[in-house]
């Protein structure tokens, strides 16, 4: 592994750096087994690099009946779980990679079930992987590159120690001060140039790039390292947010992450980093405006507030850690409501790049509101659902799905619809997911759009074809259009 320490705001040493550039040779090995099995993402616009590590892997897997062998059952699973979206698809087994171990032996740093959504969905590929590093030499392939990606970091380390330095100076905030906090971007040209994956993993911070040319992902790992600086400082006014929950009503049809419309915290954070970001970037009064105006119309209703608000911080000599409760104190929320009523929502926003990792919370509401179900309190287990989700309280995608299940009770179609989808989007659990598609497949079909049903019942094999009742509920809904049981309301499959 090569790491450089990056100069911040103190010189860099292995006890006070908080910042380092690295490559891993986990990363790698996932990224070399995707690229074995056929991932293309950008392969004419990437380094030179990933087409001789491509080659190399493809002449032993020719030469060698071992590493074919190993190489086929892996690539099957790969094609799949493979989509129709290759950011996504490399986002899933990135995440999986920055959870792993490193080889021979890989394994998880967590329980497989405290492993985020995506990369849990992919989580069978360690069942070949070991074996596929092993008989495919990746190691030796890995070593043979050493030279290559040693160059790529002292390549890069100039101008990311710029952009993180510039980013503590405009805050008047020294990163050296987080201790027991990382803040680290990994380089590897096995991705796709285009693409960049960011992770928040408790109090460690990722970026994950291919660099290809000169193409330095700037505003990318910026918008991470604003996260990295100013998290904790939400975190530590957290009691200040709760005034300005109300704000949340109004940004419902925004179409902005799910998260940020539950979670004032989080929203009032990507605010103020969007603005940060538009206040540090080089251009003209008139498109930061525009830049701004965008963000609002994504759902990011405090952005402007906080832009004009960082005109008097930037000539405050405080820096953003005293400045911040005055920042989110001055937020007048009776003035923002009317303004937000103003906006017309964009018809879709640009993905959150950082993605948060999941973080154990209470579920003893849902829990009750799951029981509740069971014995068919249809009003009570709405109630506890919706107090769960509007507190925060467990996850996210289960208080959906279960306000879907009691708007499928009441006959509320439309109303299970949204939460179904809803749910698909922020779930933890693979199994809420893919019940989400089986029960969507079935609202199609009663709408006799059997195309669409289809589609969901083949999400649902790929996303929880290993638990037996999930499969047997899309295959049904795969061989012939849903039907509900006559003469009674149909009651919910999912085993508890």
């Amino acid at each position: 592994m090569v790491v450089l320490c990056l100069w911040t705001a103190l010189s860099c040493s292995a006890q006070t750096s908080n910042a380092t550039l690295e490559t891993s040779e986990t990363l790698f090995t996932v990224l070399t087994a995707m690229n074995a099995c056929g991932f293309d993402k950008d392969l004419e616009k990437s380094s030179p690099l990933r087409g001789e590590v491509r080659a190399e892997v493809k002449s032993v897997l020719e030469a060698s009946s071992a590493a074919h062998d190993a190489a086929q059952p892996m690539c099957t699973f790969y094609h799949d779980h493979q989509g129709t979206d290759a950011a996504k698809d490399l986002s899933q087994y990135v995440s999986l990679a920055l959870y792993m171990n490193p080889p021979p032996a890989f394994g998880f740093k967590v329980k497989e079930a405290e492993l985020p959504p995506d990369a849990s969905t992919v989580s069978g590929l360690l069942a070949y992987l070991p074996k596929f590093y092993e008989t495919a030499g990746v190691h030796k392939i890995w070593l043979g590159h050493q030279q290559q990606y040693a160059a790529l970091t002292q390549t890069y380390h100039e101008p990311l120690q710029k952009l993180l330095f510039d980013t503590e100076v405009y805050l008047k905030l020294p990163s050296s001060g987080y201790l027991g906090r990382q803040f680290t971007v990994y380089l590897d040209p096995m991705g796709a140039p285009d693409l960049i994956n960011a992770r928040n993993y408790g109090t460690d911070y990722s970026v994950v790039i291919s660099p290809a040319g000169d193409g330095f992902k700037t505003q990318q790992i910026r918008h991470t390292y604003l996260h990295y600086l100013l998290d904790p400082l939400g975190l530590k006014n957290g009691s200040a947010f709760k005034r300005l929950e109300p704000l949340l009503q109004t940004v419902t049809a925004a179409p902005m992450d799910e998260n940020f419309k539950t979670n004032i915290s989080l929203l009032v954070t990507e605010c103020l980093v969007r603005a940060i970001e538009t206040k540090t970037t080089k251009a003209t009064e008139a498109e930061r405006q525009k830049t701004v105006g965008d963000s609002v119309q994504e759902g990011y209703i405090l952005t402007r507030y906080f832009y004009d608000a960082l005109t008097s911080f930037e000539k405050d000599p405080a820096g953003i850690r005293n400045a911040y409760p005055e920042l989110v104190n001055g937020i007048d929320v009776g003035k923002e409501t009317k303004r937000a009523a103003q906006i017309q929502y964009a018809q879709q926003a640009t993905p959150e790049l950082l993605h948060l990792s999941s973080r154990p919370t209470d579920d003893h509401l849902l829990l009750e509101a799951e029981k509740r179900l069971r014995v068919g309190d249809v009003e009570g287990a709405t109630r506890l659902a919706q107090q769960g989700l509007d507190e925060g309280q467990g996850d996210m995608g289960r208080a959906l799905f279960i306000l879907a299940q009691t708007a499928t009770a009441n006959r509320d179609i439309a109303g299970a619809r949204t939460y179904f989808e809803r749910a698909i989007l922020v779930a933890r659990e693979p199994k809420v997911v893919a019940w989400s598609h089986v029960y969507l497949g079935r609202i199609f079909d009663l709408q006799e759009n059997r195309e669409a049903a289809i589609e969901h019942y083949q999400e649902a094999m790929k996303k929880g074809g290993g638990l037996p009742e999930i499969k047997a509920a899309a295959q049904r809904g795969l061989d012939e259009p849903y039907e509900p049981p006559a003469g009674r309301r149909e009651q919910t499959e999912q085993k508890k």
